[in-house]
């Protein structure tokens, strides 16, 4: 599993693709960093925040605020990484090589998530500099900090176990990057497709953005964690099932 991560993660980063995305999401999320930190020391807002009674810190009006941005974001790259993991593999034909490899379906789809993940990783972690830098110059909620940024990686981490089962059922990159962005884009806003009440109730918990502000707000809730690993494993395992019917 390791070895997989190793050679996906190396083929990663010896693409344009991979660099270019890294580039991009810096330059967007830094843009939208600076702004929100000029709004914030503007006078008009500092005398509106005055007025209210119990006003939110630095960590919820701007970091918070950057990680909500993050992960709209991160679902608009997640299926250009995501599209060539499996797909590129059969459109190559050396897909049947690696299934007749020495490994299990299980190595080989965990040590193709594992790379997507340290990938991830490591935008989250330099987008996480951003408000750690106001630190210099102020006070922030770490609790809250970190929390977000968990929620983050959960978030992520559904987004790249998606895409990576989509991905095992087509040889178009394209498709599977169409249909992974689609996908994604239903479980985000499935939420506001509730009638009923209990219609509401339960779209509303299959909802990927409604445990996400839950993490943003600080609040470390084991259901919404529950909710990510579930999905996860979910899509892993059926992820493993498409390739062991593909060895058949």
């Amino acid at each position: 599993m390791w070895s997989i991560a190793k050679r996906e993660l190396q083929a990663l980063f010896l693409s344009p693709l991979a660099w270019s995305i890294l580039a991009v999401v810096q330059v967007i999320l830094g843009l939208v960093f600076a702004v929100r930190v000029s709004m914030f020391l503007e006078p008009d807002f500092q005398a509106q925040l005055s007025q209210v009674a119990n006003p939110p810190g630095i960590t919820s009006l701007i970091a918070g605020h950057v990680y909500v941005w993050a992960s709209i974001v991160f679902m608009l790259v997640t299926p250009l990484l995501t599209m060539r993991v499996v797909s590129e593999e059969r459109r190559n034909k050396t897909l049947a090589l690696l299934i007749s490899a020495p490994v299990s379906m299980t190595q080989i789809i965990l040590g193709k998530y594992l790379a997507l993940l340290i990938f991830f990783g490591i935008m989250a972690s330099l987008i996480s500099l951003m408000p750690l830098s106001l630190l210099v110059g102020g006070a922030l909620d770490m609790g809250q900090l970190f929390s977000g940024f968990l929620g983050l990686l959960l978030l992520t981490a559904a987004f790249v176990a998606i895409g990576l089962y989509i991905s095992t059922l087509t040889a178009h990159p394209t498709v599977a990057a169409i249909s992974t962005f689609g996908s994604l884009l239903l479980l985000w806003m499935i939420d506001w497709a509730g009638g009923s009440e209990e219609q509401s109730g339960l779209l509303g918990y299959l909802s990927l953005t409604n445990h996400y502000q839950m993490f943003l707000k600080g609040l470390l809730s084991s259901s919404d964690a529950f909710y990510y690993l579930l999905l996860i494993s979910l899509f892993l395992i059926l992820s493993i099932q498409r390739l062991d019917a593909d060895r058949i």
